[in-house]
This record gives C-alpha cells, sequence and structure tokens, in this order.
C-alpha cells in the first residue's frame, strides 16, 4: 500500500469521500465529532480527605494516578497513521514468526494448505485450478467460489513454495489493523487506538486463522475492514467499494456485502428523514443489496455446480434442510437447535468478551449475522467451534462495534468507565494470545525442528521434482510445490469411502506417515492402510520406513 492512496486489493480507502471531508492532519479524533469523553468529562470535586472515608480517598487516589498514567501514556502515543502503521507492521513480522515456526514443524497439511497451493500454482502457470489433493481433475472453483486468489499467483510464481502462502496470508490479515487502528484513535482517543489495534491484532479469531494452513478467507478480512471503518466515518461509497469484492472471495460473503448495502440503507433513509443530504446513497445501498443477493444465489445454484465434477454445491448437506429446497421441516430442525449445543454459547461469548461486551450495542455488529446465520444452523461441529479460521472475518466487525459506541456514545462511558472497558478489553486479549498459538514464540520447544520432521524431509527429499505422488495428509505441504500430489487413501471402487483397487492414474512414488493426528478426515487410519496393503500386492516395493514414515515407489513398466 501506499500511503498517499491508501490502497489495498486495488480498492481505494478514500473512495466516495468529497473533498471536504479528507482525512485532516491528524489531531486524535475526527473533526466535527466530540473529544472522547477523557477528556471532555470534568473531574470530579476533590473530597478533603478528613471528611471522605479511607476507601473513598483510597479510590480517589488511585483514580488521579490512572488518570495521570493514562495522560502520560497519551502524550507519548504517535499519531493516528504511525500508530496504525506501526502496529500493522508488528502484527506482520508476528504473524509471519508464528506460521512459519508451526509450518516448520509439520502442523499444516494438505487440507487446507497443500489444496490452495495446489490451486495457486495452477493459476500461475496459467492452467485450471485443478487440485489433485480434492480428487482426479477436480477444479477447486466447485468446491467454494473464491477467484480473487488468482491475485497471489504473479507472487508464486517468483517465490514458488507453501510459505509464500503463509507470508501472504499474513500481510494480509495485518492490513486488516491499520484502518481499525486509525479509526479507534481518532475517534475515542489515543489510548482506545492502541488497545484496539493490539487487540484486533491479538484477537483469538485472527490467531486461528494465521497459524494454520492458508484459507481464502484472509481476503475478506482487509476488505471487512477497510469497509467497515468506512461505515463508521459514514463515507457510504467507499463502504459498498470495500466490499463489493467479497463476492470473489467466498460465496456465502454476498450475503454480507447486502448486509453493509442495508446498513447504508437505513442510515441514510435517517439522515434523510432528519434533513441531511444523502442524495443517491440509499440507492447505492439497495444496488449492494441486490448485488450481494443475487452473487451469492448465481454462485451457489449456478456457478458452483457447473464447475463440481459431482454437479452440486457440496455443502448443501450441512445446511438445514441438506438442499437449497430442503423445505420446512429443515427450518424447524435449525431454530431448535440454533443454540444448542452448549459449543455455540462459548462461541458467541468469546465473540462478545473481546470487546467488553459493549460493541454489542453497535448496529455495526448486524453486520456479523449473515455469517453467523449459517454457521449456527449448520450441521457441521467445526463450524460453532472458537478454533478454526472461520471466526477470522468477524473480528474486524465486533472491534468496529467497540470503536462506534464509544465514539457514538460518549456520555454513557465517562473517563473511569472508558477506562474499565478498555481495560477489560485489554485483559481479555493477553488472556487470549498466552492461550492461542501467538504463546509459541516464548516456548523454546517451537524453534527447535523436532526429530521427526527432519526424517520426514529427508525421506521426501528423494522423491524426484515433477513426480505423481500418494501421500498422507500432513507430508503433502511439502511436495505439492514441486511434485503432483493426491491422498495416499484415493482409490476406486464402488464405494470411495473403502476403495478396493488402485487410482485410475498410478503414482510414481507412496509416502505415508503412520504418525499422522489427521486419522479421522481427510484419511481414516484404516482406509490408508488398506491402500498401502493394495500398492504392496501391485507390485510397489518399499524404499526405506523411518519413524513410521514409509516411502513405496511404483515398480518399472514392463519392456
Amino acid at each position: 500500500m501506499t500511503q498517499p492512496a491508501e490502497r489495498t486489493g486495488g480498492i481505494p480507502a478514500e473512495a466516495g469521500r468529497t473533498p471536504a471531508a479528507r482525512e485532516p492532519a491528524d489531531t486524535g479524533r475526527i473533526p466535527g465529532t466530540r473529544k472522547p469523553a477523557e477528556a471532555t468529562a470534568p473531574r470530579p470535586a476533590a473530597v478533603p480527605e478528613a471528611a471522605a472515608p479511607p476507601a473513598t480517598g483510597a479510590r480517589q487516589r488511585d483514580g488521579r494516578r490512572a488518570e495521570r498514567l493514562l495522560a502520560a501514556l497519551r502524550d507519548r502515543l504517535p499519531g493516528p497513521r504511525p500508530l496504525a502503521w506501526s502496529l500493522t507492521a508488528a502484527c506482520f513480522v508476528l504473524y509471519t514468526l508464528v506460521a512459519l515456526l508451526r509450518h516448520r514443524q509439520m502442523l499444516n497439511a494438505g487440507y487446507d494448505l497443500g489444496i490452495f497451493e495446489q490451486a495457486i500454482r495452477a493459476y500461475a502457470h496459467g492452467r485450471a485450478p485443478v487440485v489433485e489433493l480434492k480428487g482426479p481433475g477436480f477444479n477447486l472453483l466447485g468446491d467454494h467460489f473464491h477467484p480473487i486468489l488468482v491475485l497471489v499467483a504473479p507472487v508464486y510464481r517468483l517465490f514458488p513454495g507453501a510459505t509464500t502462502l503463509l507470508v501472504v496470508q499474513a500481510a494480509l490479515m495485518a492490513a486488516a489493523c491499520y484502518p481499525l487502528t486509525r479509526w479507534a484513535h481518532r475517534a475515542a482517543g489515543p489510548v482506545a487506538g492502541l488497545v484496539i489495534g493490539c487487540g484486533m491484532g491479538a484477537s483469538w479469531g485472527i490467531a486461528t486463522a494465521v497459524t494454520k494452513d492458508f484459507h481464502e478467507i484472509c481476503f475478506a478480512v482487509p476488505l471487512l475492514a477497510f469497509a467497515v471503518t468506512a461505515l463508521g466515518e459514514r463515507r457510504w461509497r467507499a463502504a459498498v467499494a470495500w466490499s463489493v469484492p467479497l463476492l470473489l472471495v467466498k460465496e456465502d460473503l454476498g450475503l454480507t456485502l447486502a448486509a453493509v448495502g442495508g446498513y447504508v440503507m437505513w442510515r441514510t433513509g435517517r439522515e434523510r428523514r432528519a434533513g441531511e443530504r444523502s442524495r443517491g446513497t440509499w440507492w447505492l445501498g439497495l444496488a449492494a443489496v441486490v448485488a450481494g443477493v443475487a452473487g451469492t444465489a448465481v454462485e451457489m445454484l449456478v456457478l458452483l455446480p457447473a464447475m463440481n465434477p459431482h454437479g452440486g454445491f457440496d455443502y448443501w448437506q450441512q445446511l438445514p434442510g441438506g438442499a437449497p429446497s430442503g423445505g420446512g421441516a429443515g427450518l424447524v430442525s435449525a431454530a431448535l437447535h440454533l443454540f444448542w449445543p452448549p459449543m455455540k454459547w462459548l462461541l458467541l461469548f468469546m465473540l462478545a468478551a473481546p470487546v467488553a461486551f459493549i460493541g454489542l450495542r453497535s448496529p455495526l455488529t448486524v453486520l456479523t449475522l449473515p455469517t453467523l446465520g449459517w454457521r449456527l444452523v449448520a450441521g457441521n461441529e467445526h463450524y460453532w467451534q472458537p478454533n478454526f479460521h472461520y471466526n477470522a472475518v468477524l473480528m474486524p466487525l465486533v472491534f468496529a462495534g467497540l470503536i462506534d459506541v464509544l465514539h457514538r456514545r460518549p456520555e454513557l462511558f465517562p473517563g473511569r468507565r472508558r477506562r474499565r472497558v478498555l481495560a477489560f478489553s485489554a485483559t481479555f486479549t493477553l488472556i487470549a494470545a498466552a492461550v492461542y498459538p501467538f504463546h509459541d514464540l516464548v516456548l523454546p520447544s517451537a524453534w527447535r525442528t523436532p526429530a521427526h520432521v527432519r526424517t520426514a524431509e529427508a525421506v521426501a527429499a528423494r522423491i524426484p521434482d515433477g513426480a505423481r505422488v500418494a501421500s498422507s495428509n500432513r507430508l503433502a505441504p511439502m511436495l505439492t510445490g514441486r511434485t503432483t500430489v493426491s491422498l495416499v487413501c484415493f482409490g476406486t471402487g464402488p464405494d470411495p469411502a473403502a476403495p478396493t483397487g488402485l487410482p485410475a492414474r498410478l503414482p510414481d512414488w507412496v509416502i505415508s506417515d503412520r504418525t499422522d493426528p489427521t486419522v479421522k478426515t481427510p484419511c481414516p487410519a484404516a482406509g490408508t492402510a488398506r491402500m498401502l496393503d493394495l500398492y504392496r500386492a501391485h507390485g510397489y516395493h518399499q524404499i526405506t520406513e523411518q519413524d513410521g514414515i514409509v516411502l513405496l515407489k511404483r515398480p518399472p513398466k514392463a519392456p
């Protein structure tokens, strides 16, 4: 991004502003708005110590000491832009370090890092994103609709390898800290900017995404951060401009675009009733609603089935009714199980706690409902748990809610209460950072390569470039950048879950790790063992077996 134009993903952050609304010099607040409550609220009159109970006097002294400390911190913090750039750079370094450390420990897998590397590698060489890890000839655009991944292809062509995807993901996720930190600083003061910027950057939702594999939603996180910041600053055209590319990130995010459009319609409608000028903006919101809903419908009902080998959308069965026309029974079942099992309550708590539950007062948090809605009614328990990448797209929205409340309702949060809110948010951030994978940086074991990983690298190095390989899940990312990789459990037969024959296109090499912890999906342990026996029965001979890692080679073709 270049600072004068402030671009990310090619979309101008300042789109839709009038010249009079362009950002002024950094003064710590947005022009034309009230100062933060901690700067304007009158201090309470001092009570003489002789006339006050000891506890009250102690509280007053503590309050004055806290005010002095905050004042000193405010004086030393940089302006909105420098603070935002500093936190963004720090988050990029943090994300990259942790992601690469965990990758070096073989904690990533073919599902999903290997899948996305195969797709982006194909884009980089001008081919369709065919991913053998999903099945023979499987076009990944038939799984989820994410053509935006083509933007990574030029970088991958220059720096091929799985680590490139992890660094790109770290950069995109870190970029989301910039608009929120700058907005919080200008709208609620430098201390709020620091707390909210660090809270967003170290949030558990971001941690679960940047430290495990690669996913297309890394594009959605900064887009949503810039979009929701524009909404908070009433830059309606910029908000819609940042939201439109969500249609190219994933099929369900069109509903979030529609939610942005609905928010614009609601706010501009209120402005119009109040006599403010909002010419044409209401219609822009309506256009966003129509584009979002229609885009999701076209992607799920037309584009995905057209490119899917099975001719349908693979994830209908995880939604109520199991099909787009599932009927009323599925909807009733979904309503009854909307907040059950209790894991869903934990998810909602984890979303509200980083913003001290205060952010829920903001109408901006309504933008979380499209994503939360399908997750809570889905039958896949991974969608409910607070330890997967699905939560990353919600983090900018909940933190934007906190900024919005502190800015628009300062009378609700005078100095002391504001400090408590920020202190709670900072405390929760520290606790979550200690629990989630960011704590790897302080673990000596995280900086060492385990002996098992060194063995796996040595065995995989015996496979030549360009070969066809059947691999177990955790070993796949070692090979997807230089070979054509499928899963070792893939075969042929009447039951795909229990193949009785070898794949139609035989691999040149088979590599499998008996210690691979992903023993349920995508390759059950029994299925892997069955296929290894089939390969041996068809003449594949064992080259080596070290530390549970088996390497088989295809027999030479008969003359």
